[in-house]
């Protein structure tokens, strides 16, 4: 099957659970960063693909970054039951309430990740291994690439179009 594409604002209608990855890359720590999305429908199909350069920022920031913008395009999609899968061991812990928020950049960061969560009738968060973002990664790092292109910045990727091919 090919994966459709969502236009914008349309719906995930279908009943069931969203499953987005999610992943944010720095070059340094903190350096140029990035924020990558995979959105894919309870039928298992792609939705839409996000990438975006967040300028300068920890890998930890640029993590919850991710999730902010994840969780605010799941929101407009129409989504009430998320799952959220990331190999930010930190990230997923730290929702889970199993580690603490030290740092407090990431306390104003989390505290808004946990107001957005609110608003979804069901939301889950799962660490995975690396291996099984792999998507995500190579989106948060070609957010990182276009902070050397700063024309088109924040774009969707058509879920159809050819891996080197142009973004939607």
């Amino acid at each position: 099957m090919e994966p459709r594409a969502a236009a914008r604002g349309k719906r995930v209608g279908s009943p069931g659970a969203t499953r987005i990855h999610i992943d944010g890359a720095a070059r340094g720590n903190p350096g140029p960063a990035g924020v990558g999305i995979l959105i894919m429908g309870p039928d298992g199909q792609v939705v839409e693909r996000i990438h975006r350069s967040i300028g300068e920022a920890t890998n930890n920031v640029a993590e919850y970054r991710a999730l902010l913008l994840a969780l605010e395009r799941a929101r407009e999609l129409g989504c009430s039951e998320i799952e959220v899968y990331s190999d930010s061991e930190l990230l997923v812990r730290q929702l889970q309430g199993r580690y603490q928020v030290k740092h407090p950049v990431l306390r104003v960061l989390h505290a808004k990740a946990r107001d957005r969560i609110a608003g979804f009738r069901r939301f889950d968060i799962t660490h995975v291994p690396r291996e099984e973002n792999v998507e995500a990664d190579a989106l948060a790092n070609r957010g990182i690439q276009e902070a050397a292109r700063p024309v088109r910045r924040g774009t969707r990727s058509d879920p159809g179009a050819p891996r080197s091919g142009g973004t939607g």
